[in-house]
């Protein structure tokens, strides 16, 4: 989830879609320790629910947007939030399509995945090319 502000109203979002998007309410939460956790967590997802701060437990989820962050460090950032927004939804909606799991923890062959990938990347050129 992008926010414009790292705060408790961005948190509080953030949990409560966490929750609707999956339908769980998890036993504990791993953080980067930000103020403002604490408080939405208790406040969104209940008092039973633990939280943990961990740079190791939390390094599988940071590295999600390594690639965004590879993209925009040669752009030297953004120049407003809008454009921000926008690049990282297209370039989450593009992953995802190139991307031959549909699970985290899922194996796919390479003779599968190699024509499974060019087929995906020849649309989304076809796509680009229309434009």
């Amino acid at each position: 989830m992008l926010s414009e502000h790292r705060h408790m109203a961005a948190a509080q979002a953030f949990f409560r879609s966490a929750k609707s998007v999956t339908g769980v309410t998890p036993d504990q939460v791993t953080t980067d320790g930000h103020g403002s956790y604490p408080r939405a967590i208790r406040r969104t997802l209940g008092r039973g629910v633990e939280q943990w701060t961990s740079a190791y437990k939390n390094h599988r989820l940071e590295q999600d947007h390594r690639g965004i962050k590879g993209r925009t460090r040669c752009m030297k950032g953004f120049k407003n939030f809008a454009s921000a927004e926008r690049f990282c939804r297209s370039y989450d909606e593009l992953r995802n399509l190139l991307r031959p799991c549909t699970r985290q923890i899922q194996y796919v062959a390479a003779r599968r995945s190699r024509p499974l990938h060019l087929h995906r990347a020849t649309s989304v050129l076809a796509i680009l090319e229309a434009a």
